[in-house]
């Protein structure tokens, strides 16, 4: 699988950066997300369990408005 820079936050230090990627998946459309891992005890308290093998990441709205330009720039549905 090879990942696919879309872009990255704009307001993030250098370094630092929350950031979106797409895959060449062929079974299925799907994204890498590089963002903040989520530590905060009452988001994980709402959350509930995660699963080993999963974790949780925080990404701003401005990250994932680069997926939606993306879908947009496509034609037609996924």
């Amino acid at each position: 699988m090879r990942a696919v820079f879309l872009g990255k936050d704009p307001d993030s230090q250098e370094g630092q950066s929350p950031t979106l990627y797409a895959t060449d998946r062929t079974d299925r459309v799907t994204y890498i997300a590089q963002g903040w891992k989520v530590t905060d005890p009452q988001a994980l308290l709402d959350i509930g369990d995660v699963p080993d093998h999963e974790t949780l990441i925080e990404i701003p709205e401005d990250v994932l408005k680069m997926y939606a330009l993306r879908y947009l720039s496509e034609e037609g549905p996924h």
